[in-house]
């Protein structure tokens, strides 16, 4: 007979995901394909035409409230990452269009691009805070804003994301490392201080630093997370770092994903600032 972790309680069984609407996966999806793209990696003579089907439905929905990259479980709301995912979708679409020569309705996808930019901006940005938001009409944050500048929404110089970073920053951290949801929030049953740091997160942090052109700082982050691996440098979903341990699920894919990301980057841009400045101007 074995004995519960730590007074563990039983898992919840069943994932309510099925059942909601999650508008950041078109843009995943439909970037994806652009990649692939882009990489001269061979797609199906299909491909295409599930992007346009893909493209229209999301012209349809895209305005909806949905439940977000963590898949909450209450009352869907107007989440700013999902509207920049969905934002993603149509600027990949056109960009795939463009480059490839491939059919396609241009003027409207540009025209829900520009839609939904000035939506996310007049509606997902909270000015006396100077940050984006969770979601429309919040002064709550969200770590998934972190990914704003990662996927091209606006550059990492502008000053909304400059306030961002900084607001992340000082209200979303503990000890060093990224909390997922904010800690001012005091309704959810997700809310903190019960769930650890999530660790992507944190990466993500780093990612917006690297873009800044803020290297130092973005190596500190990753170094942090790469020492509280395990001895077969594995990760978890979330940390603890007042109890020092790792939490929730073990290995966590999002996680590596996001850890190898950030390596990637910080090693472009040392390898980009290594080459003779004529090198690097062409």
């Amino acid at each position: 007979m074995g004995t519960r972790y730590d007074f563990s309680q039983p898992v919840r069984i069943g994932n309510a995901a099925h059942a909601q609407l999650q508008l950041d996966v078109y843009g995943e999806l439909i970037d994806a394909f652009h990649q692939s793209r882009m990489t001269e990696l061979m797609l199906d003579s299909q491909s295409w035409s599930l992007e346009c089907v893909v493209l229209d439905h999301l012209a349809e929905v895209w305005d909806k409230p949905d439940h977000g990259i963590w898949e909450r479980r209450d009352d869907g709301r107007h989440y700013v990452f999902s509207k920049v995912m969905t934002w993603v979708a149509f600027d990949r679409g056109i960009k795939s269009a463009e480059t490839f020569g491939l059919k396609a309705p241009l003027e409207k996808w540009r025209s829900l691009r520009e839609t939904i930019c000035r939506d996310v901006c007049e509606k997902g940005f909270d000015r006396a805070q100077n940050t984006f938001v969770e979601s429309y009409g919040s002064q709550l944050l969200d770590a998934s804003i972190l990914l704003l500048p990662a996927v091209g929404f606006l550059p990492p110089g502008d000053p909304r994301i400059r306030g961002t970073i900084q607001a992340v920053e000082q209200k979303m951290m503990r000890d060093g490392f990224v909390l997922r949801h904010d800690p001012r929030e005091v309704s959810s049953e997700e809310q903190q201080p019960i769930e650890g740091a999530f660790l992507a997160c944190t990466l993500w942090l780093a990612d917006a630093h690297v873009l800044a052109g803020n290297i130092d700082q973005a190596q500190l982050l990753f170094d942090r997370v790469v020492k509280i691996a395990n001895d077969l440098g594995l990760l978890a979903e979330e940390y603890d770092p007042v109890a020092g341990r790792q939490l929730g699920n073990f290995p966590q894919a999002l996680t590596h994903i996001a850890l190898i990301n950030t390596a990637h980057n910080l090693d472009e841009v040392r390898k980009a600032s290594q080459k003779p400045a004529m090198q690097r101007s062409q």
